[in-house]
Order: structure tokens, then C-alpha cells, then sequence
């Protein structure tokens, strides 16, 4: 993987980490979330985004150069099949509030879009 491709990644993440403390200290003393639950979301959808952008870079794109796509493809689906297993493990057994946790499931989408606009304004300048 590139460089560039990775400091992107972790920069995503930086802003993800910012947005996710943001939002607990911001409404987390009000009640109006779940401080547990926007964590975990956020957590899950971290690790989630780690796992299949690094894990693109360093199994599939490896087993694509020796003709093993295949393998590489049913790895990542193995991958997603646990983290949907985890998901319905969170909500079921443990009775997870949802909307604090799509909440921070959903801070990776802002901060991939903090991101972008940070990244086509830096090359507008040069």
C-alpha cells in the first residue's frame, strides 16, 4: 500500500477518534445517548474500516498478483461474516441502544467526507 494511502486511512481515523469525543462530551452529560453504545459504534465501524482497507492492501491485492483472488475475496467475506456476527451479538445479548450506536457507526462517513474536503482544499492550493 501506498504511503499516501495509509496516512489517508490513519487521518480518517484521527477524525473519526475527534469526531466520536466530540459527540460523548457534547451529549453525553445530557442523557440524550448512550456514551457506552456511541462508543462501541464508533469502535466497531473503526476496526471494521481498519480491517478492510489495510486488510485490501495486504492480502487481497498479494493473493490477486499470484492468481489466488478467490482465497483473498473469501477472506474479507469471512471478515464481514464475523463482524455481523459480533453485530447482532451486541444487539441482541447485550440490548444495545441503536440510535447511539448508529450514531457512532456513522461519525467514520463524516469523518471520511472532513477528510476529503481537507484533502481537495490542500490541493487547491498548490
Amino acid at each position: 500500500m501506498e504511503t499516501a494511502a495509509k496516512r489517508t486511512i490513519l487521518r480518517i481515523e484521527f477524525w473519526h477518534a475527534i469526531l466520536l469525543l466530540g459527540l460523548a462530551a457534547a451529549l453525553g452529560r445530557s442523557g440524550a445517548i448512550d456514551i457506552t453504545a456511541l462508543l462501541l459504534g464508533g469502535l466497531f465501524m473503526g476496526v471494521n474500516f481498519l480491517l478492510l482497507s489495510f486488510g485490501i492492501a495486504w492480502v487481497l491485492t498479494p493473493l490477486a498478483g499470484k492468481g489466488r483472488v478467490k482465497a483473498g475475496v473469501g477472506l474479507l467475506v469471512l471478515k464481514l461474516l464475523i463482524f455481523l456476527g459480533l453485530l447482532s451479538l451486541l444487539f441482541f445479548r447485550f440490548e444495545m441502544d441503536a440510535l447511539s450506536f448508529a450514531l457512532g457507526f456513522s461519525t467514520l462517513l463524516v469523518a471520511i467526507i472532513i477528510e476529503a474536503l481537507r484533502r481537495s482544499v490542500v490541493l487547491e492550493a498548490s
